[in-house]
């Protein structure tokens, strides 16, 4: 089995400790120094493989590229394009009937400004592909969407020609980080900030979250709908609507998960690799 990495995080070495207390071989593939050979895997071909790699670019490329031989990786490609772009995992999550927060896509500082007289203030904006909270904004008001749209429009790259604009979702102080393995629901935290951006990444603090029946059942038809098996849900509380799927992560850290918890979660995920490694 090898897990295809570009830093050995905890997480990694979790991981592959794990697989080999299970009596696994693992081969830590660490993406940046072996090449893959279109053409054939020059030695070592794994029957299985899970994507650990950092950049969404790095992870999906490479994926597809094991996947070119043969090998099943978790999370495959179509799973993981998916949840790497935020408008395909929230526009499929909400054409399938889960509540998710209201969302426009907008390619303009005047389509901004009509999603705003339909949604009203506050409203965020965020990039389409990003992670932990990176160039997201909470707007209040007219002066600040021309602002912030102004910016965004002059940022270089192909990033900056999509704008992902929601309501803001007055949860109380928190969201919850869901983690599905296979069909099951092993574990969750809530992540509580004072400051909006709840994302321990941006100083939220992780605590253990119950996971009601309701939370379970919304989180597996969210990684089916995605064909995810190893995935991290972001989930808000609507004190309304209830609990709206926001994001999916398909190489999701867990290090302070398993810190606030005690739950094994790499022990759970390499029990599942290892159940669905091929006879």
């Amino acid at each position: 089995m090898a897990v295809i990495y570009e830093i050995l995080r905890w997480e990694e070495k979790a991981i592959i400790k794990s697989l080999r207390d299970l009596g696994i071989s693992v081969i830590p593939h660490y993406i940046k120094a072996k090449p893959v050979f279109i053409n054939g895997l020059s030695e070592d071909v794994p029957d299985l493989a899970i994507q650990r790699s950092i950049s969404h670019y790095v992870a999906m490329e490479s994926t597809i590229a094991f996947e070119a031989h043969g090998v099943r990786v978790v999370n495959n490609s179509m799973s993981t394009a998916i949840c790497m772009d935020k408008l395909w995992t929230i526009s499929l999550l909400a054409k399938n009937g889960i509540p998710t927060p209201k969302t426009a896509v907008v390619f303009s500082y005047e389509a901004a400004q009509e999603v705003a007289n339909k949604f009203n203030y506050p409203l965020v904006v965020k990039p389409i592909n990003g992670s932990w909270g990176r160039l997201i904004s909470l707007i209040r008001d007219g002066e600040e969407l021309r602002s912030i749209m102004e910016h965004r429009t002059y940022l270089p790259g192909m990033l900056s020609k999509a704008h992902l604009m929601q309501e803001y979702v007055r949860k109380p102080g928190r969201d919850i980080r869901v983690f599905v393995v296979g069909d099951e629901v092993p574990v969750a935290i809530y992540r509580i900030n004072k400051h909006w951006i709840t994302n321990t990444a941006r100083g939220g603090k992780a605590i253990p979250a119950r996971v009601d029946a309701e939370l379970e059942e919304i989180s597996l038809k969210a990684a089916k709908i995605v064909g995810g098996e190893i995935l991290g849900i972001d989930v808000f509380e609507d004190p309304e609507r209830g609990y709206l799927v926001n994001e999916i992560n398909p190489i999701p850290e867990f290090k302070n998960t398993v810190a606030v918890t005690g739950y094994d979660l790499p022990r759970k995920i390499a029990e599942y690799l290892v159940s669905n490694v091929r006879q």
